[in-house]
């Protein structure tokens, strides 16, 4: 371990930089009490910030659903992401950047929160289900928890409220699984806990659409993208849990995880139950991407 490595990561909270162990908010913030904030998940690579500025406009956006002020401009927010990177001398990192209603009473009426907390933390983080699960796949479940519907607390807003993803990744610990593949109101797939989900049907990829509730996320349009230079037809439209299953490839994608298959449904295998030749083909120009500089924004 480098000394880099071995020192306590920096954490930014409202302008200030103080050592993991110091950071602190109140126990009265409203994130804490109510869930009541917005949150991205960003990754560094090679000293680029992938795709930056449009998680900072993702944040925004969430923002305004919640009526969350921030109290700085969407510029000032890369420039201080930038900075903390910058200060923890990461070039392969995982920054959390959070904004919570900030401190309040122990009521729901966020008029009595006065000024937003603004949290960057950055570190070391491997892929959420496993690097080595790109050769072999993860095994996935149908949660009984449904999506939260788009006229509920639907996770087009990217909130601190993550129950209803909590819910399905105990169901899938409970089964063995590695993850659960969520459905909709309808019946239809929504997204696994965390990430967003493709499928494979004779050479067209297929993604379920935001009116399933699904968060829409910034490595999900990378991949479709990336999928439409080469070539490869793209589908945004509802899914069956039995299309699912019977898919040639499947696999899900998020900035935590990055993209990582799907071998099996239970004991079901998608496809031969092994990573599938498409995806074989995006995770190959994905990374690839994912470090050309005009794909992000430079820390150093």
């Amino acid at each position: 371990m480098s000394a880099q490595e071995a020192r306590e990561p920096l954490v930014y909270i409202n302008g200030e930089l103080y050592p993991k162990s110091e950071a602190k908010v109140s126990v009265f913030d409203h994130g804490l009490l109510y869930g009541d904030g917005v949150f991205e998940g960003i990754r560094v690579y090679n000293g680029i910030i992938f795709k930056l500025r449009e998680h900072i406009d993702r944040l925004y956006r969430s923002a305004k659903v919640l009526r969350l002020n921030i109290p700085m401009d969407p510029e000032k927010m890369v420039e201080e992401v930038v900075r903390t990177v910058r200060a923890n001398g990461f070039r392969d990192a995982y920054i959390r950047l959070v904004v919570t209603r900030g401190v309040g009473d122990l009521g729901l009426d966020p008029r009595k929160c006065g000024r937003p907390n603004v949290i960057i933390i950055v570190e070391h983080l491997e892929p959420i289900l496993g690097s080595g699960m790109r050769e072999k796949g993860i095994t996935v479940i149908f949660s009984s928890t449904r999506r939260d519907p788009v006229h509920a607390t639907s996770h087009e807003v990217k909130s601190l409220n993550y129950l209803n993803s909590i819910l399905a990744k105990i169901e899938a610990i409970e089964a063995g699984a590695d993850d659960a593949i969520m459905l909709d109101s309808r019946g239809f797939v929504a997204e696994a806990t965390g990430a967003n989900v493709f499928i494979v049907k004779n050479g067209t990829l297929i993604t379920p659409p935001v009116t399933t509730g699904i968060l829409p996320g910034i490595t999900r349009a990378v991949v479709i993208e990336i999928a439409g230079k080469l070539g490869i037809p793209v589908q945004e439209r509802d899914i069956t849990p039995v299309e699912f299953m019977t898919a040639d490839e499947a696999f899900v994608t998020g900035t935590g995880a990055e993209l990582v298959p799907i071998g099996f449904v239970g004991k079901v295998p998608i496809g031969d139950g092994r990573p599938g030749p498409v995806f074989r083909r995006i995770l190959e120009e994905f990374n690839r991407y994912k470090t050309d500089p005009r794909n992000g924004v430079p820390a150093f």
